[in-house]
């Protein structure tokens, strides 16, 4: 099964085609879309109609996948979450509402995920996009007097999903998921290095002044979200995307909230601690 690369921007992403998710995939073709991933950080697969075992199929391609975190899982599909304003699906479900700032997943966690798929099923006909940042090439642009401010440093990243899921807090509870990595981050199969702070979730750098901390953020936050790092995906229904928790944030963009938007979310776990 020969796939078709084609390049989505000059940032990041590519779309994959040529494939059908239903189907057994053979190792080089398991094999030349980890390339793909690597060289594009984010891929989409589109006019795909897979159900959740298949879904979660493709998805064994890449590693172990993750139970569901945020909320009770199911016993049939303990790896599938919907990801939707719909409260009557049926399935574990991320209520979700408007716009998101960029972010990592799981990065307040010790473990983060590797990536994760999203699939189209419903969508609004206006907004509810989804912006993807490299961090890599975003890293890769900073000055050699910034590369070596950063070296050691380490930042805070916290996350309370039933009271800000969305913005920035403004206050922290201690009893919600934080964890402490590394700023910059190297890729476990490229060896590059990315930029592992996001503007949702990343509060402080440790053992820094809080001025000097806000100062050092806000700039790698401005620096992240530079439009040359960044490729906005127009939905379509039928699209599986994936990407590189590794080295790439996201962000959705504002949707009519009386529109339906639901999407279907499979996670693949890190084996390799962030370094």
């Amino acid at each position: 099964m020969a796939i078709t690369v084609t390049p989505l921007s000059d940032a990041l992403g590519a779309a994959i085609t040529g494939v059908d998710l239903c189907r057994d995939l053979d190792d080089a073709t398991i094999q030349d879309i980890k390339q793909a991933w690597y060289d594009y950080v984010i891929l989409v697969f589109p006019n795909q109609d897979i159900n959740d075992d298949e879904q979660e199929k493709f998805c064994r391609n890449f590693g172990e996948l993750e139970l569901v975190r945020t909320t009770t899982f199911a016993s049939d599909h303990p790896h599938v979450m919907m990801i939707t304003n719909v409260k009557d699906t049926g399935k574990p479900t991320a209520l979700e509402d408007g716009e998101m700032m960029f972010h990592y997943d799981q990065c307040y966690y010790e473990q983060p995920c590797m990536g994760a798929t999203l699939y189209a099923i419903e969508i609004p006909d206006v907004g509810g996009n989804t912006l993807f940042a490299n961090c890599t090439k975003a890293y890769d642009a900073l000055s050699d007097d910034w590369k070596q401010r950063l070296e050691g440093l380490t930042a805070l990243n916290y996350y309370d999903y039933g009271l800000t899921p969305t913005m920035r807090p403004e206050d922290m509870n201690p009893d919600v998921p934080q964890w402490t990595h590394p700023v910059v981050r190297t890729h476990s199969e490229t060896g590059r290095k990315a930029l592992y702070v996001n503007r949702l979730m990343s509060m402080r750098i440790e053992g820094l002044p809080e001025e000097e901390s806000d100062e050092i953020l806000n700039f790698l936050f401005d620096q992240i979200e530079k439009p040359e790092f960044i490729y906005e995906h127009v939905w379509s229904v039928g699209d599986l995307m994936m990407w590189d928790n590794r080295c790439s944030v996201h962000a959705r963009t504002h949707f009519d909230p009386e529109k339906r938007r639901m999407m279907r979310r499979v996670t693949v776990r890190d084996p390799v601690p962030v370094s």
